[in-house]
């Protein structure tokens, strides 16, 4: 009965060391940094990975993991066993197996970015998306009307209804995921400013206010002169003048345009001459920023019907046709000397 005693007791203390020991290392295993990790590095799990696939993926990483018990403990622990997310993570240095497990069940995987630029056309928008790697590509080779049928739109012109400004994505998305974000935030954003518009526009519909937009962001980077510009053209629009915007022609020219407007082109008609053409262009002719919107749809008072650039990115405008004249003398024909 004594020996019988001494060795439960034994027993039991084993346990108790066996127990200390397991508790000891699960808890710097939970707590430690994964190494080797010296640097920034991206960690891809798969749609369906359970968790055993994780671990070696990692472990395909070149990072040593420790016990694979450990991890399952440590799940079952966090309640996240089930919970873990596909996607592309970040492995920064000092990531212990807690804090990425809790990344993964939070589905904190990398935001990449894209910009769509103030004044790029629906081609160099299409462009810029099939170059970028991290987007998965859906659009090559099909037709603008197909795309805008898919993003509800019928077979609508593209071109303008899409909002520029930065979008978050991660890894994966199509670019017709994009696409659709962009042209919701444009619609979002036309249809808010046309409800708040000035009442006097000489515009019908918000798709008109759409395209004098663009024509507006073609003709000037500075915030300051978009109203003024705006304010211009819809001046000529209320007296039945032609807008007679170069960046129309240009963009009527297509690959015909060869950095320079000639005088055969502006006397050449086609729809976006609006040199020989009254009123707006059929359709946009870039893609407007918000702000190009805004200053549409309150432009600046102004008895301006001309103006001309300086040469240093603002214009000088004028009320007359002999003070256009003499500012073209001042400006462009001096900078052509």
């Amino acid at each position: 009965m004594r020996i019988a005693r001494t060795v439960i007791v034994l027993l039991a203390l084993i346990g108790v060391v066996a127990a200390g020991y397991f508790y000891t290392d699960y808890t710097r295993f939970a707590d430690a940094p994964l190494a080797p990790l010296r640097k920034a590095a991206t960690f891809d799990v798969a749609r369906g990975t359970p968790l055993p696939g994780i671990v070696r993926d990692l472990q395909e990483l070149g990072i040593r993991t420790g016990k694979p018990l450990y991890w399952r403990v440590l799940a079952r622990q966090m309640d996240v066993g089930g919970k873990l997310h596909a996607g592309e993570y970040a492995l920064d240095p000092g990531i212990t197996p807690r804090g990425l497990l809790a990344k993964m069940a939070a589905g904190d995987v990398i935001q990449h970015k894209f910009t769509i630029v103030e004044g790029w056309t629906f081609a160099q928008l299409r462009e810029a998306l099939g170059q970028d790697g991290m987007i998965e590509r859906s659009l090559v080779g099909r037709a603008d009307s197909d795309i805008m049928k898919d993003l509800g739109s019928g077979g609508a012109p593209a071109e303008g209804w899409f909002l520029p400004q930065t979008y978050q994505f991660v890894k994966g998305m199509s670019d017709l995921d994009i696409l659709r974000r962009a042209h919701k935030a444009m619609k979002e954003t036309l249809d808010k400013l046309w409800t708040s518009r000035a009442q006097d526009l000489p515009l019908k519909t918000p798709y008109e206010a759409l395209i004098l937009a663009s024509i507006v962001e073609k003709e000037t980077g500075q915030a300051i002169e978009r109203p003024i510009i705006a304010g211009v053209f819809e001046h000529r629009l209320k007296l039945g003048m032609r807008l007679q915007t170069d960046p129309s022609v240009i963009y009527g020219l297509g690959s015909r345009y060869d950095g320079k407007i000639h005088t055969r082109d502006l006397e050449t008609d086609t729809p976006y001459n609006t040199y020989t053409r009254a009123g707006l262009p059929p359709t946009p002719i870039a893609l407007p920023g918000a702000a190009s919107i805004e200053a549409v749809m309150h432009p600046a008072q102004t008895d301006a019907l001309y103006f001309v650039a300086r040469g240093d990115g603002t214009h000088e405008f004028s009320a007359t046709l002999d003070a256009h004249n003499r500012a073209v003398a001042k400006y462009q024909l001096h900078r052509n000397r």
